[in-house]
């Protein structure tokens, strides 16, 4: 999820753990460690964009890392904290690490929860920029900021922003039950054979899904909103994988198909080659779409394989949100 919402999440944590000890700076540290293993992010200013891909939310947003670390970011604030002891401070810390990871796996990136397992759970069932899960969130947060430390209205107003949050997160998985019954439904009625199927709601919110659908020689995307009113369209997306060619031997072209669970596509464009990682789909929602969010120029240079991710246009960001708006609307 995005750091605002990490950061709510870690200050109602915080505020859950240690708030009638210390008050305030309980939110404060809970804050802070819902946003220490985002940390990984700064990989990619020091390695090559395959590795810091694999690094993302790996062993930061582990259970390991949350066992291994907290004790020591307990010891290090206890020195100068004095009001709650190492334990209560290394507690705060383990609640604000694990919950970061298990929120972050609700997303379509996923976490490695288990590492050093090769297990990434990715449910899939919101997006990573949500309003309406961070601001009822955030209101009860600050609303609980203002009341006294030792005020019962004030875990009662935290404890209600955790509820209503906890609430939220169950009907969206409720949703993405109901519209992955759509697409099946969708894909059986046009007599489509298909051999997997996925799918994840559209940005910033949980009204309109989108669904990767894979056959033999294609991937259909479709979109679906509770408005909709007319069948789903499915549009098809050549996978073109033999495009690879050699490439498709090189370690690194591998480790980034690996990371993309074999679901991408393989374009030319202005004689590049470009790799498509479908799970996040396009920057658009019409027909004539094609625009992949997630595009990675292949080159090779002096015998290295080099992968650059292709740099999305702002304009067409701006554009997506119109079109995302009117489609929300219903077909």
């Amino acid at each position: 999820m995005d750091s605002l919402t990490q950061i709510v999440l870690g200050a109602a944590v915080g505020e859950a753990v240690l708030g009638k000890k210390v008050g305030n700076k309980a939110m404060l540290y809970g804050a802070i460690a819902g946003t220490i293993p985002d940390f990984d992010t700064f990989a990619s200013h020091f390695t090559d964009t395959v590795t810091a891909l694999e690094i993302h939310r790996g062993f930061t947003h582990s259970i390991v890392f949350s066992v291994v670390f907290a004790p020591i970011f307990g010891w290090l604030v206890s020195r100068w904290e004095k009001k709650a002891s190492w334990k209560n401070w290394s507690w705060l810390f383990f609640w604000g690490f694990l919950t970061h990871p298990l929120l972050d796996a609700h997303t379509t990136w996923g976490t490695q929860l288990f590492w050093p397992l090769d297990l990434r759970l990715a449910y899939k069932n919101i997006f990573v920029i949500d309003p309406l899960y961070t601001l009822p969130f955030l209101i009860f947060v600050i609303l609980a900021m203002r009341q006294k430390r030792t005020s019962p209205q004030r875990r009662k107003l935290n404890n209600w922003g955790l509820i209503i949050s906890s609430a939220y997160m169950l009907i969206t998985l409720i949703l993405k039950g109901i519209t992955y019954q759509k697409f099946e439904n969708a894909l059986q009625q046009q007599n489509i054979p298909y051999s997997a199927i996925e799918t994840k709601p559209s940005p910033f919110n949980t009204i309109l899904w989108s669904a990767n659908v894979a056959t033999e020689d294609a991937y259909l995307i479709g979109h679906y909103s509770l408005f909709d009113s007319q069948p789903i369209q499915f549009t098809a997306y050549p996978k073109h994988h033999e495009w690879l060619g050699d490439f498709k031997k090189e370690e690194k072209i591998q480790r980034l198909i690996k990371i993309t669970k074999g679901w991408y596509t393989i374009t030319k464009e202005n004689g590049n080659l470009y790799l498509n990682d479908l799970r996040f789909g396009l920057l658009g929602f019409s027909p004539a779409a094609n625009n992949f969010t997630f595009s990675f120029l292949l080159e090779k240079k002096n015998g290295e394989v080099i992968i650059t991710e292709k740099e999305r246009n702002t304009q067409e960001a701006k554009k997506l949100v119109g079109e995302l708006w009117d489609r929300i609307k219903g077909n």
